[in-house]
């Protein structure tokens, strides 16, 4: 689906123990109090990989952490009538534990890139920072196939696209953020911290400009299911190497990379000097990062560089590329793009901002 290779397992598959050992999940974590009508919400950054924040859902508060995804817009978390592997290992939402839940015979089920999930549709309380959202409608998993999610540090997804992709025509969490309401701007703003450092955080109902600098460019919004804006063209060095007649890309939060088809990424990896190396793997000499060119994105008339230390992922053993070329039908711009980027879903306008993140 939309060659999204979304929601990865961790790729340092023994580190993820290591990781659990030094983070401790802590449901009695306190949100930051804010401003009435403008939430920022904390998020964890998993190896540059996936970013997530805790909600709770139910009376009282049961607590998750999930994704917010702006590549899909479904809110699901795993349930107590779950028994798949994934839900083993993670934190199960049980209805009868809430008195503000009210059950549906409706069904749900929604295929991502990688994983899936199918369950059934409920309504409950869902608390967001200072946000309380009543009967919001959201998945209860009863299967979670494969190993994706068991392999995953959260345990379900918040999306945050238009309700036109949302599966069963369930009220998206921010449609009913605006429609109650509940928050001072129809817009939400991602700062994505690097390098696995602590302080990515989402603002639901403002801008904070502590995260940018300099102007937001807004792009318009083309499509409204995902986030799609056109790229009118990529470069290097000032010349035009991708995209060169203007292609459709979504900014996606929920895809850590930057994902095109394997013609153009495969193009732009030789040009800045990525190869693929004797395990099949795009590695780089991490000594190289500091000659490597920009790649540049031109969106409506403003050019988006990145530079190769957005671009290649640094770990405390190896340098691998942000790029992956699985894309088939378009370019996502996941959080290689995001963490340079400062960017804003503005719902009332239709709009993307982009600013230069600090």
């Amino acid at each position: 689906s939309n060659g999204k290779s979304a929601r990865e397992a961790l790729k340092e598959k023994g580190l993820l123990e290591e990781f659990m050992k030094n983070h401790p999940y802590n449901p009695s974590i306190k949100f930051n109090p804010a401003l009435a009508k403008i939430t920022n919400e904390p998020l964890t950054n998993d190896y540059d990989l996936d970013y997530y924040g805790i909600i709770s859902i139910g009376t009282p508060p049961q607590f998750f952490k999930v994704i917010f995804d702006t590549g899909s817009s479904n809110l699901w978390v795993p349930s107590i009538y779950c028994k798949s592997i994934a839900c083993a290992n993670h934190t199960k939402f049980n209805p009868a534990q809430s008195s503000t839940f009210r059950s549906t015979s409706q069904d749900i089920s929604i295929e991502y890139g990688t994983g899936a999930m199918s369950g059934i549709l409920g309504y409950d309380t869902v608390t967001i920072g200072s946000i309380v959202d009543t009967n919001q409608m959201f998945g209860l998993s009863e299967d979670e196939p494969g190993s994706t999610f068991y392999y995953a540090e959260f345990d379900g997804i918040l999306g945050l696209a238009y309700p036109s992709i949302s599966a069963s025509d369930a009220t998206p969490v921010f449609d009913n953020m605006m429609n109650k309401g509940l928050i001072t701007q129809d817009l939400f703003s991602f700062y994505l911290s690097r390098n696995s450092e602590t302080g990515s955080i989402v603002t639901f109902g403002g801008i904070d400009p502590a995260y940018y600098t300099g102007n937001i460019q807004w792009i318009p919004v083309t499509s409204e299911d995902y986030w799609q804006i056109t790229v009118q063209t990529i470069k290097i060095n000032g010349k035009v190497v991708a995209c060169e007649s203007g292609c459709a890309a979504i900014v996606d939060t929920g895809t850590s990379a930057l994902v095109g088809d394997p013609s153009s990424i495969n193009n732009i990896m030789s040009l800045v000097g990525i190869h693929m190396d004797q395990n099949g793997q795009y590695s780089v000499n991490c000594n190289n990062i500091g000659s490597m060119p920009d790649v540049t994105f031109v969106i409506n008339g403003a050019e988006f560089p990145l530079p190769a230390s957005a671009y290649i992922t640094q770990t405390s053993f190896d340098c691998t590329s942000g790029f992956d070329p699985t894309g088939d039908d378009g370019w996502i711009l996941g959080d290689v793009f995001i963490r340079e980027w400062y960017t804003i879903f503005d719902r009332a306008n239709n709009m993307v901002g982009l600013a230069k993140a600090v």
